[in-house]
């Protein structure tokens, strides 16, 4: 059977790329080696949502019950239900991909998939059975995985990754996690409420690295409010896994020796490529031109496989952009402006430069900050810390980047996407009526501080 499209991976990437492709009327089929929703309906995006949600209820009424009058006793976690509830909501949303799959008539190939040559792939199933396919176009969306240590390779109980960390059938008494991004950040916050000793060690001078300082700044505050030992501007100089746990030597301020029941490897994502064909990679990462094609005619490549950003929306858009460009006359566009989420409490969300970014491309710049502390509907929910950061060209008033820290921050942060791509101006924020008492006004007031309007703070 001959195919239009065929889609090796089916994770945000593939999986939005198939059915794209299928909604233009073309003949498709998507192969994918684990569940349709690859690592991030499965093992990333959701599930580990779903244990962030847990843990924030549970330090809620764990710490702060009495402030919002409450009293419960014998307040206690089942950490198989904690870990199962995850399990559930990844398999109902697997399951959903699989029936949007079926309803839109796109083949749905469970095996691992190579590149035979230009227009034919092979799918081996479980069984080790190959099957020859061919098609016109193939979409390589194979993603990426955790990257492991140097010498100190994961064994999935003391020495482990993202995944790994998800499903613990014990819940770890002391836990040091290598690597502050995202994935290092969230994992903190979750296993600290529900008692973990955390240490994040960080080689940088800051946590979450790519945010703007003054967001990074304030969560670390958070977290050793919390409990959590944060160890910035400090390196992994030794490891050790004694095999009932780690020992981890650091070099920061002083050198020390960690000890844990277990490390959470949390230094990035290494590729992984379809086997078969040899396709021109930088750094282990599909190189792509302006149509996403990779250095061999009629085989594409999108998400995370082709490189940074590593983000399952990123890798969403790119698949659309790549597909209509094959069968439409869209010009495919390469990816700019995206938001950035970490899902930790405080949240931390951002879109477009940050401050040390706008300094180093010499853009002049006004910047407005409005703090939760002074938001009515966070002091009613209880939750101020915080706070929406916005940066204007000073040119044209044009939104140039902006930093949420605080509640529902991952939420809030679409409206000042759409801002700069529509290239909103302050005049633009100003003059939209925000709803009060919401926690979106602070993007009105933040507005309005940059130049000198605000009403509930001073200017």
């Amino acid at each position: 059977m001959a195919y239009d499209l065929i889609v090796i991976g089916g994770g945000p990437a593939g999986y939005v790329g198939a059915i794209r492709a299928a909604q233009l009327g073309k003949k498709v089929a998507c192969v994918e080696m684990d569940r349709a929703g690859g690592t991030c309906l499965n093992w990333g995006c959701i599930p580990t949502k779903s244990l962030l949600k847990n843990a924030e209820l549970y330090q809620l009424l764990d710490k702060r019950a009495d402030e919002f009058g409450l009293k419960i006793e014998g307040l206690g976690y089942d950490w198989d239900q904690v870990i199962g509830r995850s399990r559930k909501v990844s398999d109902r949303l697997a399951g959903g991909v699989e029936f949007l799959f079926k309803k839109n008539n796109v083949d749905y190939l469970r095996g691992e998939g190579a590149l035979e040559g230009p227009g034919k792939v092979s799918v081996t199933d479980a069984a080790g059975e190959k099957t020859l396919y061919d098609t016109t176009h193939i979409l390589v969306a194979t993603g990426c995985v955790s990257r492991p240590f140097p010498d100190f390779p994961f064994n999935g109980t003391t020495v482990i990754g993202s995944k790994e960390a998800m499903v613990l059938a014990e819940q770890p008494k002391e836990l040091i996690i290598i690597g502050a991004g995202a994935i290092g950040v969230e994992f903190a916050y979750f296993f600290n409420a529900f008692g973990t000793k955390v240490t994040l060690v960080e080689m940088l001078p800051h946590i979450l690295p790519v945010e703007d300082g003054e967001s990074s700044v304030t969560l670390e505050k958070s977290f050793r409010k919390q409990g959590i030992k944060v160890l910035t501007g400090t390196k992994v100089t030794g490891t050790k896994d004694t095999g009932s746990g780690v020992e981890i030597t650091v070099e920061g301020k002083d050198s020390q020796v960690l000890s844990g029941d277990a490390a959470l490897i949390a230094i990035g994502v290494a590729p992984v490529l379809p086997g078969g064909m040899d396709l021109k990679t930088d750094r282990g990462y599909l190189v792509t031109d302006d149509r996403y094609q990779t250095s061999s005619p009629g085989i594409y490549a999108v998400g995370d496989i082709i490189g940074p950003p590593w983000l399952a929306h990123v890798a969403s858009w790119e698949a659309i952009q790549c597909v209509d460009g094959l069968f439409t006359d869209h010009a495919p566009k390469k990816i700019e402006v995206f938001p950035g989420c970490t899902y930790c409490h405080p949240q931390v969300a951002s879109v477009g430069l940050t401050e040390e970014a706008a300094k180093e491309k010499g853009i002049a710049y006004k910047v407005g900050k409005f703090p939760f502390q002074a938001s009515g509907k966070a002091l009613a929910v209880g939750d101020t810390e915080g706070f929406v950061k916005l940066l204007f060209g000073e040119k044209y008033g044009e939104v140039i980047g902006a930093h949420i820290v605080g509640p529902e921050a991952t939420e809030m942060i679409a409206e000042l996407g759409l801002a700069i791509t529509l290239e909103a101006t302050k005049d633009d924020l100003e003059a939209t009526i925000h709803a009060h008492p919401t926690l979106a006004e602070a993007v009105h007031e933040a507005t309005g501080q940059a130049y000198g309007h605000a009403i509930h703070i001073p200017n």
